[in-house]
């Protein structure tokens, strides 16, 4: 197949920062935690994962651009020396040797620009969820003028047969255009395809949202649930989990709104790339609010669209119509 090689650079790289995220996670939660400047949570684990996928990516195809939502300016600072003493501690356990300078210049290997072809990764989707000890998602995608070609969702702590199942926490989603979604453990390639649930009214639809409310609108959410008669409580889950949830056929919607606390801000291709991917391979829908395709073209924001929507597919229009409905209410 024609995405072989980049599927297979994929799903190694993200399957090895994953599972040293896990580690990671269950060594230093709590103690790992730093801030940005805007207050968001960002971890040891954020970079040790992007320098380890970031390099495993170029060796592989040295041409290709990165996006990447992290860059190496906090680790750089002198009083913040623990913090690249950590990531190397940690790198060193699957790159053997590896110095202060060259993590540095992994990390920065992400700040590459949107082209006719790219990648993009999110090397901890879901950091609070990560910090609680809960669920995030280690999330890579090639994308091509503007389609994505390969998705990757490494999701350390999500259970790999399902909720309430008892199995094995540790599941890989993968999908390559054309060629359907798949799933399989973090510990070995036994892969099984997947598909999005046969729920085809809201009635017994189940909708999965974040565990945040910051950047998405829980409030118009329910109001949209009861419009269109989605009678079941949602499930929350962190980061693009959501999207497996979706492909997986847990859940059937999973909406990403605009919070009116945040009416500017524009959703980050690292976000979503992956997970679209997966939850279209697997036989489902996604799409903004007013029912286009996610432009991948734009840099790293999402500009052309306004929020997202996801679902099996059975009854994609039916929520985009009821978005609409309540807009228009809101603004009238």
């Amino acid at each position: 197949m024609r995405y072989d090689r980049e599927r297979a650079t994929a799903v190694n790289a993200v399957r090895i920062a994953s599972i040293l995220c896990r580690t990671i996670q269950a060594d230093m939660i709590g103690d790992s935690t730093i801030y940005k400047g805007d207050k968001s949570p960002v971890t040891v684990a954020d970079y040790s994962a992007q320098a380890l996928i970031c390099s495993l990516v170029k060796k592989a195809f040295p041409n290709d651009p990165i996006i990447a939502e992290e860059d190496s300016s906090f680790l750089v600072e002198p009083e913040n020396a623990f913090h690249l003493e950590c990531v190397q501690k940690y790198l060193d356990k699957v790159l053997p040797g590896i110095e202060p300078d060259d993590i540095l210049s992994s990390i920065d290997l992400g700040n590459g620009d949107v082209g006719g072809r790219y990648w993009t990764l999110d090397p901890i989707d879901g950091t609070k969820g990560f910090i609680r000890g809960d669920q995030y998602a280690v999330a890579l995608a090639l994308i091509e003028e503007g389609e994505v070609k390969v998705g990757v969702l490494g999701c350390p702590n999500f259970p790999l047969e399902g909720s309430g199942s008892g199995s094995e926490n540790g599941a890989l989603f993968v999908a390559v255009k054309g060629e359907g979604a798949e799933i399989s453990s973090l510990r070995a390639d036994s892969k099984r395809a997947i598909k999005v649930s046969n729920i085809s009214g809201p009635l017994d639809a189940r909708m999965v949202e974040g565990v945040d409310a910051g950047h998405s609108n829980h409030e118009m959410q329910s109001k949209i649930s009861r419009l269109i008669g989605i009678q079941k409580d949602s499930v929350r889950l962190d980061s693009q989990v959501k999207y497996g949830a979706v492909a997986r056929g847990d859940a059937e919607v999973y909406l990403r709104l605009q919070s009116p606390k945040t009416p500017d801000y524009r959703e980050k291709i690292w976000d979503h790339a992956a997970g679209v991917l997966v939850v279209e391979e697997a036989g489902g829908r996604v799409t903004d609010t007013k029912g286009q395709p996610l432009d991948f073209t734009k840099g790293k924001t999402l500009s052309a669209n306004s929020g997202v929507v996801v679902s099996n597919g059975l009854f994609h229009d039916e929520l985009i119509v009821a978005i609409g409905k309540l807009s228009r209410h809101q603004a009238s």
